[in-house]
């Protein structure tokens, strides 16, 4: 079971990597920098279906632009300027 759960973590690891934040600490900066980070994982995953052709450009535009209103809304209730 052990081996399994490294095998599982090893492969999040792979497919959500994240990078560590260096920025000014304060609470709302880091949850926005984890927000941001998935906002540019999951741009990252629709670019390449659209580029494989397993999305059309106004889906991925359509995906995208959902994501970048979701970002913004978090940036607004976090109070970031």
């Amino acid at each position: 079971m052990n081996r399994q759960s490294d095998l599982l973590s090893e492969l999040c690891d792979f497919l959500y990597p994240r990078s560590p934040y260096y920025g000014q600490f304060k609470p709302e900066y880091l949850v926005f920098n984890a927000n941001l980070q998935d906002f540019s994982q999951r741009v990252n995953y629709i670019c390449s279906l659209q580029t494989s052709g397993k999305l059309s450009p106004e889906e991925a535009y359509k995906q995208i632009h959902i994501l970048w209103r979701q970002l913004k809304s978090a940036k607004k209730e976090l109070e970031i300027r």
